[in-house]
């Protein structure tokens, strides 16, 4: 059993909080936060969980053995750099870090420190991610030629990153995970309408290309009046539907597809055929993403194991993030990679 504190009691820190303290693998020993208020409020439901409001005193604590960071991203390097020289494991919130340089800084520091680095990208450790994932490895789908995912909803409104930055990093994650490999190129679009003086886009539009004739778009937005969780991907023999907002029935694999002709006298007409066959959803086991995420790092911990969402994958999406933003500031500018 590892004993681990949980670093920021906002937003996200409650949910790993929660996990942490039902997490067999694990024992949650304290929490930290500046905001007393705040401690006073979520530590109501664990009186056994220690508050405390320094986080340089904690990580200096010999019965610690991991820390949750569920801070600002900003904050992400400082912290992390701070635990994992003090010869702590780390999970740390999505987005791993606020730039490629940052992150980078992480995973070398992890490696020397001979320390765990594990990126919360809570989605690949849901039963349907790892169903697709499942799907695209058995060829049911045949050759990929698109992913299409639309995540759009009205706020949160974030004061330190865009909804590039917020939003997308789930999607993309799930992208990694799926396909296995960085894009070869990307062009992004964005605009900000809260504040004519912000900089921070509430609106964006991202269009990777993976090559050999696979792309991918992502649609992320804080200022829509429904909430829409969308995951498309289309296939040479057969096309894939997640919608994570279905309580029942997430993923449904449609048969459906064209078929070219085969005649050589047929294809100067380009003869295409359309294809229609059975939908049918697969059985998805009901676990708690983030149960099962904490579950992994405690394993990863104990086993000396690398995590699914290591340092390279949290990389990986920053890396991308990093490249839409400049294509947005340079009008959709094609960034390569």
């Amino acid at each position: 059993m590892i004993r681990v504190a949980v670093i920021g009691a906002g937003y996200w820190g409650p949910n790993l909080i929660r996990n942490l303290a039902a997490c067999p693998r694990a024992k949650l020993v304290a929490v930290c936060d500046k905001d007393p208020k705040r401690l006073e409020r979520v530590l109501a439901f664990y009186p056994a969980v220690e508050g405390v409001a320094d986080a340089a005193a904690l990580l200096a604590r010999p019965d610690l053995d991991a820390v949750a960071i569920a801070t600002p991203v900003h904050t992400h390097l400082p912290l992390g750099l701070a635990a994992l020289r003090a010869g702590k494991h780390v999970l740390v919130e999505k987005p791993m870090a606020a730039s490629v340089r940052e992150a980078e800084q992480l995973v070398d520091a992890a490696r020397e420190a001979e320390r765990t680095l594990m990126v919360d990208h809570t989605f690949i450790f849901s039963g349907a991610v790892r169903k697709m994932k499942e799907i695209l490895d058995s060829g049911e789908l045949g050759d990929l030629y698109y992913v299409d995912s639309v995540r759009i909803n009205l706020g949160l409104f974030q004061h330190d990153v865009n909804v590039v930055w917020d939003l997308a990093p789930h999607d993309l994650s799930i992208v990694d995970y799926l396909i296995g490999r960085l894009p070869k190129s990307l062009s992004a679009f964005g605009a900000c309408h809260a504040d004519d003086r912000s900089e921070i886009e509430d609106i964006a539009y991202l269009n990777l290309d993976f090559s050999g004739g696979l792309l991918a778009s992502f649609h992320v937005n804080w200022l829509s009046p429904v909430k829409i969780r969308h995951f498309a991907i289309g296939g040479s023999r057969k096309s894939l539907v997640y919608n994570d907002l279905v309580p029942g029935e997430k993923i449904k694999v449609y048969d459906h597809g064209i078929t070219v002709s085969a005649d050589a006298e047929a294809r100067r007409g380009v003869l295409i055929g359309y294809r229609t066959g059975d939908i049918w959803s697969p059985h998805i086991e009901e676990v708690e993403p983030l149960q099962r995420m904490v579950a992994h790092f405690a394993e990863c911990v104990e086993e000396h194991k690398p995590p699914l969402t290591d340092g390279a994958a949290g990389l990986r999406v920053v890396r991308i993030l990093e490249a839409a933003q400049r294509s947005i500031k340079a009008q959709g500018g094609r960034i390569t990679l």
